[in-house]
């Protein structure tokens, strides 16, 4: 749409300088769709969307878009301030919802972490003068804009914008503890214009699709699930059956809108990915990926899609509780998140594998999404019953909840495994020995990525003719989804021995079925997942074939017991059998044998911003993400190899594929510098990576690092 005013910008020279007219009609008409699936004001989201960067046409904001241009320190100018000089152009009525779209889109509004928000500013006696310097230049353009976008409008002068600027702050300054689904719409509408730019208009039909998935309604006699019945009047779910039961499956029947599917590792919700993406191909549905590499994990598609991955508005995303738990913490974009949200089917699967802390989040999520009007589906293998029991209570009880459960006769037919017990690692040496001669496929999991490394460096000297790899989180995101293409296509279907050494990587949904499974001890249900990696394949002629895995006893050190808790491993290890059965009908007295009573954190520990079914934080306001990784213990920072440095900087969209995961407790204290770009990446020396072992964390020092000053 060209206009007389394409020279007012909305982004960088540098980046395009997309014409800010241009942005506004982008940004319009993706509130409308989004404001829409809502249920809010179409009209009223069009007009905030407007309004939103108007403030942008100051010469202030202007300059700072020009080639060339250096930032001065010290000085401050919000362009959402600036556009809130007209909100007197809107009926007395529209302007709460217009001011919670635009005001705080950007920053929170008291408290920001940059302390930038309208409140935080406010301190400054100069605020206003500085977003309204020249006020009566720039403001008739700024009128003709929006004039030219449907918006009637009257001349404004420097009073009028003044009574505007004080009638924001004090709705500001009175705004309760609550949540503004209103920022939520802008904020998305912003981030999906901005990102696809001038596709965005063409993309919008793609947006809150209802999947059909009656692909689902399939039945075969080895999936006894395919056989039950999900047309039941009750909202919820509650669904326990073995691995290779057609639990998938099922739970994917029982959605009737759009879903988000929840699994705990990034392998298991790639394998889901590919899984729902390959079903439903046939369909219109969008079927996202949400996390850290989902737009490595699509590079096969367009550009289009990569980006699409991480907006709201999918048929079907799958995604880890992590990237949920911003609605509960309360973090920048959590009222977009709940908008997305809202009234879809929630599949939460194999919830009880997660650490105290990740479990209690859970916890939280299953009561916000509740109260949003979600329909919430729990699938699990095993569960300690007094988890099943607070599920079942906080989703309403047996009226509210559909259970599902398999009988002891099918139970009987997915006996699979012999658990023998072992003092360590060195008495698995003459199984390694007789699963190589026998052509087996071997399955060694660690608790730890250290010990993964060194038993790999072990195996290498061993069996030198060997196939063999080493999968675990910290290697290039690139190099991890090659080797779990090649633990899928290759290993797992070898006719000659292997040997793949892993960490808790393979415990869940990943497709593969080896012959033999060496383990380090691990609480019991996360023991019974990875046994799930043997044996896996259901057919009619393995029904009654078992296959051995041999579980090694716990440490006596709680630092090499880590991440677990030393008595919950013991108390798993005693609750197996040894060089016996284990029955799938006995699994549930396993599991509560090993948790007696609740030990899950206080649901209302720091930070949580939904208790008692009331939102306590102020409206328009957010947290730093700080909140959430304080609690969590995840793969929470990156880092890059020096030698990709200069790659990784110039080119944006390949970043993904270079980064390596890692906790921030483990490499924030090393006195590695940091790129001011992407995701904050550590440069780490060359040395402290290798294309086999992933990153050797002790060699991650900076007197490592060859260039005599690293320029960042």
């Amino acid at each position: 749409m060209a206009s007389n005013y394409d020279y007012i910008l909305a982004k960088h020279e540098d980046n395009g300088g997309m014409p800010l007219m241009q942005h506004l009609k982008s940004v319009a008409d993706a509130a409308v769709v989004i404001a829409q699936h809502g249920g809010l004001d179409e009209k009223l989201a069009r007009k905030g969307a407007i309004l939103h960067d108007i403030g942008k046409v100051s010469p202030l904001f202007q300059r700072t878009l020009k080639h060339g241009y250096i930032h001065q320190p010290g000085f401050v100018f919000r362009h959402e301030i600036a556009s809130l000089l007209f909100i007197s152009l809107f009926p007395d009525e529209e302007r709460p919802a217009l001011i919670d779209m635009i005001v705080a889109h950007h920053k929170s509004i008291s408290h920001d972490v940059s302390g930038k928000g309208i409140l935080d500013l406010d301190g400054d006696i100069n605020s206003f003068k500085r977003h309204a310097d020249k006020f009566e230049e720039w403001s008739p353009i700024a009128l003709a804009i929006l004039e030219e976008l449907g918006i009637k409008t009257h001349s404004i002068d420097l009073d009028e914008a003044k009574q505007n600027y004080e009638f924001v702050i004090d709705y500001c300054e009175k705004r309760p503890l609550n949540v503004s689904m209103w920022k939520g719409v802008l904020m998305a509408a912003d981030h999906y214009a901005s990102v696809l730019e001038e596709k965005a208009e063409d993309s919008l039909h793609k947006l809150f699709i209802t999947p059909n998935l009656s692909f689902y309604n399939r039945t075969h006699h080895l999936y006894p699930l395919s056989f039950v019945d999900a047309n039941d009047a009750r909202k919820h779910t509650l669904v326990t059956a073995p691995t290779g039961a057609g639990k998938t499956d099922f739970l994917l029947r029982r959605c009737k809108g759009r879903v988000f599917y929840t699994l705990p590792f990034q392998a298991s919700i790639n394998a889901m990915y590919d899984r729902i993406r390959n079903d439903l191909k046939g369909t219109d549905a969008q079927v996202h990926l949400l996390h850290a590499a989902s737009s490595l994990k699509v590079r096969e598609h367009d550009v289009e899609e990569r980006i699409l991955q991480h907006h709201l508005g999918a048929s079907v995303k799958v995604l880890t509780p992590h990237q949920m738990a911003s609605i509960v913490f309360g973090i920048k974009g959590f009222e977009a998140m709940l908008l997305d949200f809202k009234g879809c089917d929630v599949i939460l699967d194999e919830i009880h594998t997660y650490a105290s802390e990740t479990q209690a989040i859970v916890l939280k999520i299953i009561e916000i999404l509740k109260s949003i009007g979600c329909r919430i589906h729990v699938g699990t293998a095993t569960m300690p019953s007094v988890l099943y029991n607070k599920i079942l209570d906080m989703l309403g009880g047996k009226s509210e909840v559909y259970e599902v459960t398999l009988p002891d006769e099918i139970l009987y037919t997915f006996n699979r495994h012999i658990i023998h017990k072992v003092e360590d690692i060195e008495s698995c040496a003459v199984i390694i020995k007789s699963s190589v001669e026998d052509n087996k496929k071997l399955l060694i999991v660690c608790n730890q990525v250290k010990r993964a490394q060194q038993l790999y460096d072990e195996i290498c000297i061993n069996y030198p003719n060997v196939a063999k790899m080493l999968i675990h989180s910290r290697f290039k995101r690139g190099d991890r989804a090659n080797l779990e293409t090649a633990l899928k296509e290759c290993y797992n279907s070898a006719s000659n021995a292997c040997i793949v050494i892993s960490t808790q990587v393979v415990e869940v949904s990943l497709d593969i079925s080896f012959d033999v499974m060496i383990t380090e001890s691990a609480p019991i249900d996360a023991l019974i997942q990875r046994f799930g990696r043997i044996n896996r394949k259901r057919t009619d002629e393995t029904i009654g074939k078992y296959k051995d895995i041999y579980v090694i006893q716990p440490t006596e050190d709680k630092k090499d017991a880590l991440p677990y808790d030393i008595d919950v491993l013991k108390k798993s290890f005693d609750a197996l059998p040894d060089d016996a059965l284990l029955e799938e009908k006995n699994l549930q007295t396993l599991i509560d044998v090993v948790y007696p009573d609740s030990k899950f954190m206080n649901l209302d520990f720091s930070g949580v911003v939904f208790k008692n079914g009331i939102w306590m934080i102020k409206e328009l306001c957010h947290h730093a993400k700080s909140a959430l990784l304080e609690v969590l213990d995840i793969n929470s920072a990156t880092c890059i190899r020096e030698s990709d440095k200069d790659y990784y900087m110039k080119n944006p969209l390949d970043r993904i594929m270079l980064e390596i995961p890692v906790s921030y407790k483990s490499i924030s204290h090393k006195g590695l510098a940091q790129i001011e770009s992407g995701s904050m990446p550590f440069v780490i020396p060359d040395k402290a990576y290798d294309n086999e072992k992933g990153l050797l964390i002790d060699l991650a020092k900076p007197e490592l690092i060859t260039s005599k000053k690293l320029s960042i």
